[in-house]
């Protein structure tokens, strides 16, 4: 199944947005957004598989994702309230050892297709996130995230109105929200994705990603050009 979205020119995702998932962490509540951003090359549709390589540590994060319907450029709330085209649902996967290397999360966010969204966008008419959607993840059908939309830190407005400050935003990007707490890492003992594990991301009012994680052995010394060994 293919992106409900064309593909975007920007995709930002915002962390420690639940105040549970901040707590889980041991961070602080934030003053401002914590922002970090994807390629729309990690996007994948709704029912495709999470391919990932067998040696890095792979983790769910179920998020709202919310699409952007208009141009904005430094939109006050309720110009950025305006802007919201619909919303989505997505799986900001997350490769944790790779995330932790250094002090920036990027490389551990980035990955070529590991990031789900879909299956539909619902438009505001439909559904209101301020209202309380429920958030679930499960993982081989165990629940392991439950949340409401309401709780978030920073709402979908204030995203798009504090992130078009900086960047103008255009119709058919994506601001990925922020997850709940439950994610794998912060588990004890820590637990994350293996092969053949199902991973099922659901919002009410939006609709159900269900992919299937597959793990591949990478090559270790890839051959530099030039080189004709």
């Amino acid at each position: 199944m293919t992106l409900p979205v064309p593909t975007p020119a920007k995709v930002i995702c915002c962390g420690l947005n639940y105040g549970d998932h901040i707590a889980e962490t041991g961070r602080d509540r934030p003053q401002y957004p914590t922002l970090f951003a994807k390629f729309a090359d990690t996007l994948i549709g709704p029912t495709d598989d999470i391919v990932v390589p067998d040696d890095v540590l792979v983790d769910w994060e179920a998020e709202l994702a919310v699409v952007v319907g208009r141009p904005i450029r430094h939109a006050s709330r309720t110009e950025a309230e305006a802007a919201i085209l619909g919303y989505t649902v997505a799986n900001d996967i997350s490769m944790r050892d790779w995330q932790r290397r250094t002090l920036q999360w990027f490389q551990g966010k980035a990955w070529d297709a590991t990031t789900p969204v879909g299956p539909v966008v619902a438009t505001p008419d439909e559904v209101d996130p301020a209202a309380g959607l429920t958030i679930t993840c499960r993982v081989n059908g165990e629940e392991v995230q439950r949340d409401s939309t309401k709780t978030l830190v920073f709402d979908s407005a204030d995203l798009l109105s504090y992130v078009s400050t900086f960047t103008a935003l255009r119709p058919g990007d994506l601001i990925l929200t922020g997850t709940p707490g439950g994610v794998g890492m912060s588990r004890d003992p820590a637990r994350y994705l293996a092969d053949g594990d199902v991973l099922e991301t659901e919002i009410d009012g939006i609709g159900l990603l269900r992919n299937v994680v597959r793990t591949i052995t990478t090559p270790k010394n890839l051959p530099t050009e030039g080189d004709q060994s």
